[in-house]
């Protein structure tokens, strides 16, 4: 028991290690936005296409590698989609045209989304269920660190006055390295190693086609409802995501550059959240993700409203709320994570996974041009965050109309 125990958490922590550093390969786009306007002379709305583009290229690589997930080996697919995604990043990084950072970053977003439902697979295969709220919310909680020491690695490069094109260059040499070490150490499930397989749910005899993995996920009703409440929170989570930086960074950061800081303490607090959502629901929501998620959600809503309203040059008071944004908007995920097995079973969550991530990503593409142009029709990056509020408070809506009792495979 003391050896499996061991190779539990040594899968986790091997998957989340590696999954920390992806994000370097993706968030750093918004901390190139003021340059890449600026180079190529485009109003903030194209840089929002743009996003949008590796949104919409991240929701179909989703689409095609959750469901790949369930039929082939995690613990390939993830490496591959970093190394892929380190050569976009690099193609970005030397592009002389604003058509070729748009193709290249959508491309990137196709290898990006071949490492999160594979890493769920691989933990949901190792936890059982008591568990998966708990090994789930490390798991988000490595996505939300992710974004930390992508905020970080991009301060310091500004800090040091270099050019936008090396936000492309430098933290993705780390995912390239942690990669690598997933491909060496990890194994995909107990059984690679000589396990029984956990929750009683053995792998079927012959593999399941792709089209009957779909329909077994898209027929369930309560899992697609769940599905839209996410849509809406990873709306909100990109609002804030990609729009902060713009939002502090300013025509004058240089001269406030105490203000860049706060926006550190966005991430910080998405990481204290999803490792907190997921023990929150485990103990004190008694294992309801439902009530957890709408609690999040509704804390989210109150707390945009109140950075709409704060006063810009009370840094004090903008860092406190930042971290709360952080903390609200993002720890929810660990609880929408936690439901794909819960609801599916372990057979199709790696479609399952795909299938929320990718609705997910194409609502927050949608969001993206669009918080562009109200910032260019207002002139004013504050009222990203009133729109932000209204997502939050429809992603609570909905998540509230589904009945715990009706869902639940694993209790």
């Amino acid at each position: 028991m003391k050896a499996f125990r061991k190779q539990q958490w040594k899968m986790l922590l091997l998957t989340m290690v590696c999954y920390l550093f992806f994000y370097t390969g993706r968030h750093n786009f918004g901390w190139a936005a003021h340059g890449i306007a600026a180079e190529f002379n485009v109003p903030f709305a194209t840089i929002g296409w743009i996003s949008f583009a590796m949104l919409v290229g991240y929701a179909i690589g989703q689409f095609v590698n959750g469901n790949l997930a369930d039929r082939f080996s995690a613990r390939f697919m993830i490496p591959a989609g970093a190394y892929l995604s380190v050569a976009a990043n690099l193609a970005v990084s030397f592009a002389t045209s604003l058509e070729m950072v748009m193709i290249c970053w959508a491309l990137n977003g196709f290898f990006q989304s071949m490492a999160w439902a594979p890493g769920g697979k691989i933990i949901s295969n190792w936890w059982g269920a008591n568990e998966k709220g708990m090994a789930f919310g490390f798991y988000t909680m490595a996505a939300g660190l992710s974004s930390v020491v992508t905020y970080l690695l991009s301060i310091v490069i500004l800090k040091q006055e270099l050019e936008w094109r090396m936000l492309f260059r430098l933290p993705i040499l780390l995912l390239l390295v942690t990669s690598t070490l997933l491909l060496i150490f990890v194994k995909d499930r107990p059984s690679d190693l000589g396990y029984r397989e956990l929750d009683h749910e053995i792998p079927p005899k012959g593999q399941q086609d792709w089209l009957t993995r779909y329909k077994a996920v898209l027929g369930n009703k309560n899992f697609m409802t769940v599905t839209l409440a996410f849509a809406f929170e990873s709306m909100a989570r990109y609002g804030f995501i990609f729009w902060v930086p713009v939002h502090y960074l300013g025509a004058n950061w240089k001269e406030n550059s105490h203000n860049i800081w706060v926006t550190f303490l966005l991430p910080v607090g998405m990481a204290a959240g999803a490792v907190s959502f997921g023990n929150l629901s485990d103990n004190f929501f008694r294992r309801d993700r439902i009530a957890s998620i709408r609690f999040g959600m509704l804390a989210s809503a109150a707390v945009a409203l109140v950075i709409f309203v704060a006063p810009a040059e009370n840094t004090a008071l903008q860092g406190i709320v930042m971290l709360m944004a952080g903390f609200f908007v993002y720890g929810p995920q660990a609880n929408f994570w936690t439901l794909c097995p819960e609801m599916l079973g372990n057979n199709h969550t790696g479609t399952g996974i795909g299938l929320m991530n990718m609705t997910g990503y194409l609502f927050a593409a949608l969001g993206e041009p669009l918080l562009g142009k109200l910032i260019d029709l207002t002139g004013n990056t504050s009222y990203i965050f009133a729109s932000i509020s209204g997502i939050c408070l429809l992603s609570a809506l909905i998540i509230s109309t589904i009945n715990r009792k009706t869902y639940i495979i694993y209790r």
